[in-house]
């Protein structure tokens, strides 16, 4: 009789256990989720900030690319191929900024923490390949106040030296960073705080907060 009243005792303690988990289970979903969705509005206002000012800044670029074909000179070459690369960089830059809001704004935090955080692996990767677009812009701001009525004709050697000297060194550092730009590197920090501008932290730290969330369901099963 006192072996099953303990059987009995133990089986609703045990039962009391499991509901208790089941509840902090429940209870740890809901606030990663909330913790996730604040890391994401984050990361929507900062692109909804970015369509702003990338459509403000294409529609400048715009006027005066349409001004300078308008009237055109061969001295004007250098200016226009340099703002044509920035311009056609910052469009696929808006083009990225739209699609990260739409990808942002579909995640359903109350669905399988799979799928979420599937559609923040596809986000995070496809930010890091934005990043490293956007690196292949930087030799273009070297050249494009340049002139063909001038240089390299009427340019001191000095002068011609420093030109290539600080054209090569952005040529170069736009190879370095594109070619860095991995998504193996996400462990390194200064990686992390490059990628940070384009939303990458607000990514890293939901991705974090569900990785925390499985290592808890894990740990409670064994």
């Amino acid at each position: 009789m006192e072996e099953t009243n303990f059987v009995l005792l133990w089986k609703n303690h045990y039962e009391k256990i499991e509901q208790s988990l089941a509840i902090n289970k429940k209870l740890l979903r809901e606030i990663t989720n909330q913790k996730a969705a604040a890391a994401m509005r984050s990361l929507i206002r900062l692109k909804l900030t970015g369509i702003i000012a990338a459509a403000f800044y294409l529609g400048l670029l715009g006027i005066v690319l349409f001004y300078c074909m308008l009237h055109y000179s061969p001295t004007k070459l250098y200016f226009l191929v340099s703002v044509t690369a920035i311009f056609l960089i910052n469009l696929k830059a808006l083009y990225d900024y739209i699609k990260h809001l739409a990808w942002a704004s579909e995640i359903d935090y109350n669905g399988p923490i799979a799928e979420i955080q599937s559609k923040l692996t596809k986000l995070q990767f496809s930010i890091v390949k934005h990043a490293k677009i956007m690196c292949l812009q930087f030799p273009f701001y070297t050249t494009f106040y340049l002139s063909s009525s001038w240089f390299p004709q009427e340019v001191s050697i000095g002068y011609l030296i420093f030109q290539i000297a600080m054209t090569g060194g952005f040529t170069y550092l736009s190879y370095w960073l594109y070619k860095n730009h991995t998504i193996e590197n996400l462990d390194k920090k200064w990686f992390r705080n490059m990628i940070a501008a384009s939303g990458g932290k607000s990514v890293l730290k939901a991705m974090e907060f569900y990785r925390e969330l499985e290592e808890f369901k894990t740990d409670s099963q064994n």
